[in-house]
């Protein structure tokens, strides 16, 4: 069908890196896989990274996805079970 454009321009969807919280040493910061910037979980501005899903079991979080405002990239933080459990 000429002037079908629903395709046209459909870029796949951009890998996400894991990053298990439990394996990195440090107070929780981390640098972006791919373009370095540090990420801080006490940046709290979103002005570094912006949270784009959080998965919660019961009340405790599972998961959170973030993304990198300086380069785009996606990544999916886990562990926190292991690190609640760790604080008691």
């Amino acid at each position: 069908m000429p002037g079908a454009t629903a395709q046209k321009g459909k870029k796949s969807e951009p890998s996400i890196t894991v990053i298990d919280l439990t394996k990195i040493d440090g107070d929780g910061d981390i640098s972006c896989p791919s373009c370095g910037v540090k990420i801080s979980p006490e940046d709290e501005s979103e002005e570094v990274y912006t949270i784009i899903e959080e998965k919660v079991k019961g009340e405790l979080l599972e998961e959170l996805i973030i993304q990198c405002n300086a380069c785009s990239a996606k990544i999916c933080l886990t562990g926190f079970p292991a690190l609640d459990m760790g604080e008691q």
